[in-house]
């Protein structure tokens, strides 16, 4: 395997940092760099009182990790936080080794994780804006070999300019090809809207078990493994409760802490279908020693997403994993929280009742006496609200039904009293 592809993994800790928390981001960061194919030779974690602008870490802490690079013949150095281009190529410069940082690596799973044309295009951005600010460095390297005379930094300068303009305008072109994709996903809402069922969006953090939860509420067969974002596509199912009321599910990607801001932006379309949801279904890995930093960081994604003042349901979902112990503590902290195993199916049927209440919050119920000149009304209601039973009368249908907020002023005029 090449130097190039052997890391050597950074985590800092800051003086508000503990050093538990310091070693949780850590673990996190190595569960993301093994999902790269990077083989990771070792690893340390920086204190760090002050950061350093020029290289983040101090210079006796560079040639610290520096040495044990070359003692593990590794060529790539892999920072949890973010280095700017200049660190970036300061690293390069005084250590001879290639530094990243982990928002590269959780756009390079996102990049091989995209198959929609959406999702590829808003990997596309994501990488574009980051590839923009670091073109200098791929220069540079090109200036270092050809030997670095005047004539040939003033050509380079003229290419560096020449490629910026290139990547400025791929970005434009990717943002109009988005907008397209994203204007064909409104309509789609909106035809989604005409039938009018309420609507959940799962959320949660990467790998908690949404997409398994999707699959084992409505009997679909969604990708679900156990790997960093599985899901960079939203999956709308249609979920008929045990009452017979129904309502539209969607799976959504998964959030992890540091998200790179470029890659919220760029995938604010797929988050759209959490803002534009009646509810949200909360799910938390229940056996992960990390589970309240992972539903902080979800929650406040959601808030810069717009959709922090969502009705939450919140699952503790893989159940199966935990004892009686660490479920106790866990619905201490988490009191209103349904206990559930995709697994097993333990907690589902309480479930399924929690969202059943939540849907009926937007019915109403109510008796109706639809004339025969109005079956397209009865159409409707066999669509977009949960009929209970109907009878033909001769002077028209008579149904019981739970009606949804958007038709119910519709169907006062056809109300009976039973």
């Amino acid at each position: 395997m090449a130097r190039s592809n052997r890391a050597i993994l950074v985590g800092l800790q800051r003086p508000d940092d503990t050093a538990a928390e310091a070693q949780a981001l850590l673990a996190e960061l190595h569960e993301l760099v093994s999902n790269v194919g990077v083989e990771i030779r070792g690893s340390i974690i920086a204190r760090l009182r002050e950061e350093n602008p020029r290289t983040l870490v101090g210079s006796g802490k560079l040639e610290e990790i520096a040495q044990l690079a070359r003692d593990n013949e590794c060529g790539l150095i892999i920072f949890d936080d973010e280095l700017t281009p200049a660190q970036q190529r300061n690293w390069e410069k005084d250590a001879k080794l290639r530094a990243i940082d982990r928002q590269e690596i959780i756009l390079d799973i996102f990049i091989t994780r995209a198959k929609t044309r959406e999702a590829v295009l808003q990997v596309e951005l994501a990488a574009l804006q980051q590839m923009l600010p670091r073109l200098k460095r791929l220069w540079s390297h090109l200036d270092r070999q050809r030997g670095g005379g005047t004539m040939q930094r003033d050509a380079g300068e003229t290419q560096l300019e020449m490629d910026q303009r290139k990547i400025r305008d791929k970005i434009a072109k990717v943002r109009r090809d988005l907008a397209e994709v994203v204007a064909q996903r409104a309509t789609q809402r909106k035809q989604r809207k005409r039938v009018p069922l309420p609507t959940f969006s799962i959320v949660g953090y990467t790998n908690a078990g949404k997409s398994s939860l999707l699959n084992k509420l409505t009997g679909s067969e969604v990708l679900a493994a156990n790997k960093l974002f599985a899901t960079l596509d939203p999956t709308t199912r249609r979920l008929a409760l045990p009452s017979g009321r129904a309502l539209l599910l969607t799976d959504t990607v998964g959030f992890v802490r540091r998200l790179p801001h470029r890659l919220v932006e760029a995938f604010k379309a797929t988050l759209e279908e959490a803002v534009q949801a009646d509810f949200l279904v909360h799910v938390i890995d229940l056996g992960s020693p990390e589970r309240d930093k992972h539903a902080e960081t979800t929650l406040q994604v959601l808030t810069e997403i717009g959709a922090g003042d969502r009705p939450v349901i919140t699952v503790l979902n893989k159940a199966d994993l935990c004892d009686e112990v660490e479920r106790a503590q866990a619905l201490a902290a988490y009191p209103d929280a349904k206990l559930v195993s995709t697994k097993t199916g333990e907690g589902i049927p309480a479930l399924l009742q929690r969202l059943e209440e939540c849907a009926a919050s937007r019915d109403e119920h109510m008796t109706l006496l639809i004339p025969h000149d109005q079956y397209a009304m009865l159409s409707k209601l066999h669509a977009g609200a949960t009929i209970l039973n109907s009878k033909a009368l001769p002077e028209g249908t008579r149904v019981e039904v739970y009606v949804p907020t958007r038709l119910q002023e519709t169907c006062r005029a056809w109300a009976i009293k039973e």
